[in-house]
């Protein structure tokens, strides 16, 4: 089934921040803007295992404990395993994500792709998450941020495992659609290769966004679009940095991205546009995104990401944004 079949609008919540992602951020305020992003009418909510070792799903489940089931679309991921054991979060091996989730659970974390695991994996979040069940499942991080040379190895592992069960279940109806999540372009690739198994699309974070699209329009974008395929957008706002944050893809900006963004911003500014209207609406202007999904932490972020996507932005501010160099020749624009 197409993605953009199963997804209830193009703008979703990116659940991440609720794993305590870069602060140790209070109950109360994780659950308030879940419940704002509900009253906004935001029915695609995106999720993780890894996201605070478990605190993200368990907040949302709380969260959405009495929303109709029927009328929101819920994806988690699998590749990692939560434990009720508990460990020194400052020695876990997250590649290039670090100590992106230090304020999270301590408990353990198991990479393992397999089949039991898989399962294993969709069980316990459809406990976290207080439902039946989930629409779509997105095999987490087989890439080199986390897995540096050893990431053929590890896709591998999950294509074996992780991959033909997915297929089997979607299959017999217990999910809609699976597919990768990863940060990274390679492993969607790949996959795009194989014969079997046949994913139905992909969530990809911080790779088609303002400040980084190149690859992705080159690469992955024609093959998906022409296998009727979907991408979710996630980190649309490269990690904080397009709308003035310090961080680029879980890492301090370096001088290059910060100019980059400070160009953008002073032609956004001279046509009175929002930098978050401007990164949603041109990952949205691609033909084979099929939702967006910025992450929040904090209530009135939903309704600053509502305003972005409805925000009219003329069309001589994308022409301007191609004249500087700052899009990709090839891109589509939302013109």
């Amino acid at each position: 089934m197409a993605l953009k079949d199963i997804l209830p609008g193009k703008l979703g919540f990116g659940a991440a921040p609720l794993g305590n992602m870069f602060r140790d951020i209070p109950e109360e305020e994780a659950l308030a803007t879940v419940e704002a992003a509900w009253n906004d009418g935001i029915r695609y909510f995106d999720n993780a295992p890894f996201y605070g070792a478990g605190l993200a799903e368990l907040r949302m489940g709380e969260a959405l404990a009495n929303k109709p089931r029927d009328q929101y679309a819920i994806s988690t991921k699998v590749g990692r395993v939560i434990l009720d054991e508990i460990e020194d979060v400052t020695a876990r091996d997250l590649g290039e994500k670090g100590d992106v989730f230090k304020y999270g659970r301590p408990n353990k974390i198991v990479n393992d792709y397999s089949e039991d695991a898989t399962l294993r994996s969709i069980e316990d979040s459809l406990k976290r998450l207080k439902t039946d069940r989930i629409e779509i499942a997105w095999v987490h991080d087989v890439a080199q941020d986390f897995y540096g040379d050893e990431w053929l190895g590890i896709f591998e592992s999950a294509r074996k495992g992780a991959f033909k069960a997915l297929d089997r279940l979607r299959d017999e109806g217990v999910i809609k659609a699976w597919g990768l999540g990863v940060n990274r372009v390679e492993p969607i690739e790949l996959l795009l290769a194989l014969q079997e198994p046949r994913p139905d699309g992909f969530l990809l974070a911080g790779r088609y966004t303002l400040l980084d699209h190149d690859r992705a329009l080159q690469r992955v974008m024609p093959m998906v679009a022409e296998r009727g395929l979907g991408i979710v957008v996630g980190g649309p706002y490269s990690s904080g940095a397009l709308v003035g944050g310090p961080n680029f893809e879980y890492a301090p900006a370096t001088p290059a991205i910060l100019d980059k963004v400070a160009r953008i911003k002073s032609i956004a500014d001279r046509y009175g546009i929002s930098m978050k209207a401007a990164g949603l609406q041109f990952s949205l202007a691609n033909p084979a995104v099929a939702a967006v999904i910025p992450g929040a932490s904090k209530p009135d972020r939903i309704a600053e990401d509502r305003a972005a996507l409805d925000e009219v932005v003329p069309g001589d501010f994308w022409r301007e944004l191609r004249k500087a160099d700052l899009v990709n020749a090839e891109a589509p624009l939302p013109v």
